[in-house]
């Protein structure tokens, strides 16, 4: 799941998933992405941390507090890379920080990364 209010960032993310034979699904904000996790229970999820209404720390620890998606990995996504930041998404319980404008090999690696660690508990 790619969780983000821009528009071609959602885009840029579905291309690169998908090409990689990934089902992917989109929200525009966290409370699209709450009812779309609950409905769909995702393998992944990468959040944006500036979004309207409910931003991506408070997406993330509603996520991480429903003992049903707790161990669902979350990996924030921001154009900001400052070390409050990341410790910040650590204090809500995210898996991973990954800088906005991200590549393909690099969103593809942490899906790798946390998949695998999922697949191997």
């Amino acid at each position: 799941m790619v969780i983000d209010d821009s528009n071609t960032i959602r885009r840029s993310a579905e291309i690169f998933l998908a090409q990689a034979g990934y089902q992917v699904l989109l929200a525009e904000d966290g409370f699209d992405a709450l009812s779309k996790i609950s409905d769909h229970h995702p393998d992944l999820i990468f959040v944006d941390i500036m979004m309207p209404r409910l931003d991506g720390y408070q997406t993330c620890a509603l996520i991480k507090k429903n003992p049903r998606y707790a161990g669902t990995p979350v990996i924030m996504l921001s154009s900001k890379d400052g070390l409050f930041d990341r410790a910040r998404g650590r204090m809500v319980g995210s898996d991973e920080y990954l800088t906005k404008p991200f590549t393909k090999d690099s969103l593809l690696k942490a899906v790798l990364a946390h998949t695998a660690a999922r697949i191997g508990k």
